[in-house]
């Protein structure tokens, strides 16, 4: 059965237990905060990202988060800015940010659902996978730039190149 027709099983459909279910049925770790927020851990291929989602019923948006450490080098700070800019042009949705108080590299996007519209499970499960594609995606570039001295032009063509075959 699809994850959706799980949902319409029940009388009351909150989009942070649409999320709740997901990461029971992917393993990911998950503490839900509150009725209306939860945090869990999805392990990529380059490391491990914490993930919040949270609901606001005020503005009508399932807000998502994802993070992971970055601690750019003062002197390589311009470039790194330089080249989260070029990575956000290349994002249609999403983009990242960078919390230099916390040291974090952020990716946010929100899924507005005003007038009381629905979210479908798999349509959050697709925003949760495209938030670790896209850091999976751009961080080896945000590293190259940050540690080993690369322009972010040159950086950014690792992201852009398709990768074929395995290591």
């Amino acid at each position: 059965m699809p994850l959706s027709e799980d949902h319409l099983l029940t009388d009351e459909i909150h989009p942070i237990d649409i999320v709740e279910t997901l990461a029971e049925h992917h393993a990911w770790e998950f503490d839900r905060v509150g009725d209306d927020q939860i945090a869990m851990a999805v392990e990529g291929q380059w490391r491990s990202y914490s993930l919040t989602l949270a609901w606001s019923g005020a503005d009508e948006t399932l807000r998502l988060i994802c993070t992971f450490e970055m601690e750019p080098p003062a002197a390589r700070m311009a470039d790194f800015y330089e080249i989260l800019n070029h990575a956000n042009d290349l994002c249609w949705s999403g983009g990242f940010t960078y919390w230099p108080a916390q040291t974090l590299l952020v990716w946010r996007y929100g899924l507005l659902l005003s007038g009381g519209q629905i979210a479908a499970s798999e349509q959050i499960d697709q925003m949760i996978l495209s938030a670790v594609a896209a850091c999976e995606r751009f961080y080896p570039a945000f590293q190259l730039v940050a540690w080993a001295d690369r322009r972010p032009e040159d950086a950014l063509k690792l992201a852009i190149s398709q990768a074929y075959g395995h290591a």
